[in-house]
């Protein structure tokens, strides 16, 4: 069976102040012309197809526009929500838009019931994990402690017990969303960190061929049968290196797996230039960045007056400009932000701790911040999902 794994879609979504609707619409050209040029016989699409809980109108008529699209070549699609995604919004009619072959799973009860795709040499079980937020979904797998390890773990406990009451040879496909130990992130992924852990490790998946992964925007293997898509489109700068691809995965008769990348059209390239304003605007280097979308770091002791408007001069879509002053580490005027990059919610609130007491937080106190942080991101999920 050949399938196409694709994820992070987030329709609706802007890159800066740019509008990307007009460029997901080409990757939804390259995706229906990829399906039906390439011989696929199942789509993968593992989640964060919206950009937000209520998307807007214009995103959501795209998606219904991919939707038939794919149901007229007649190629199966199997869906997952994400965490951007409205669960319950996005499954509305799922029932219904199944008969047309087109696959949604976005609850948590129904993680452990494939969707069966014959082919030649029998069937291939698709299991849909759509995110599963640990605070919302930790009832229902009857974990102890809400940790994304545990609630993951207890699904794939489910998809494997379905799994062995198949018959022998049966193939299988996870779909997930979250976000799996040894993947690189970017920044333009929401934070999904809970009691200061995010990651999960890829052994969860052992036991089925394929795991179609999604939330990190960078294609990119984990193992050979544990893999994630990446976005099709650039969302930050920090994406500047990505290839922006979608996974051809080819499933043999015995399970074997070989994958092989398809490129996504990009509107522009990006490019992060670095240095004083003078120095950009005439290092003849640089001239092969005219035409892409450009964030510039100005490292200039002091802020150059009207720094955008000649820079756009020479590079027409500059769409960031950054200060960065190159000063010694122990400068008080460094930036603020400069001091705070990498470093968590919960590290900024133990440094601030520590600045007006003199002394950070024990390890008692820790668990109270941690917990304050996980109890306000659960209350944000528990709101978001009854919109």
């Amino acid at each position: 069976m050949r399938l196409l794994h694709t994820s992070d879609w987030h329709l609706g979504r802007a890159f800066h102040r740019v509008n990307m609707l007009e460029a997901q619409a080409a990757f939804i050209d390259h995706l229906v012309t990829t399906v039906r040029e390439r011989g696929v016989d199942a789509v993968a699409v593992s989640g964060d197809v919206y950009d937000r809980a209520v998307p807007p109108l214009a995103a959501i008529e795209l998606f219904d526009d991919a939707l038939h699209r794919l149901a007229d070549l007649g190629v199966p699609t199997v869906m997952i929500s994400g965490n951007h995604d409205s669960a319950r919004r996005l499954g509305v009619g799922a029932g219904l838009i199944g008969r047309a072959g087109i696959h949604l799973r976005t609850g948590p009860a129904a993680c452990g019931t494939p969707v069966l795709l014959p082919d030649a040499h029998g069937d291939v079980a698709f299991y849909g994990l759509p995110y599963l937020e640990p605070a919302l979904v930790k009832d229902e797998f009857g974990v102890r402690k809400a940790t994304h390890e545990s609630v993951l773990a207890a699904a794939m406990d489910r998809v494997r017990a379905d799994l062995a009451t198949r018959p022998p040879g049966t193939r299988s496909v996870v779909l997930a969303h979250a976000f799996v130990t040894g993947g690189e992130p970017s920044d333009s992924e929401r934070d999904i960190t809970v009691g200061g852990v995010a990651a999960v490790p890829a052994g969860v998946f052992a036991g089925v061929d394929y795991a179609a992964l999604g939330h990190l925007h960078g294609s990119q293997t984990i193992t050979e049968r544990v893999r994630y898509s990446g976005s099709p489109l650039p969302y930050s700068f920090s994406e500047a290196d990505h290839r922006k691809s979608m996974w051809l995965v080819d499933l043999g008769a015995d399970g074997s797996v070989t994958a092989d990348r398809v490129a996504c059209p990009l509107p522009r390239p990006l490019a992060r230039i670095r240095g004083s304003l003078e120095d950009l605007l005439a290092d003849p280097e640089l001239e092969r960045h005219t035409e892409a979308w450009v964030e510039a770091t100005l490292t200039d002791p002091v802020r150059p007056p009207e720094p955008m408007a000649r820079l756009t001069g020479r590079f027409p879509h500059t769409l960031s400009l950054v200060f960065d002053p190159e000063r010694a580490p122990e400068d008080p005027a460094a930036s603020y932000v400069r001091r705070l990059a990498g470093r968590s919610d919960q590290q900024i609130a133990e440094d601030f701790v520590a600045h007006v007491r003199g002394a950070g937080p024990d390890e008692r106190e820790r668990v109270v911040l941690q917990d304050a942080f996980d109890a306000v991101r659960a209350d944000e999920a528990v709101r978001e999902v009854a919109r």
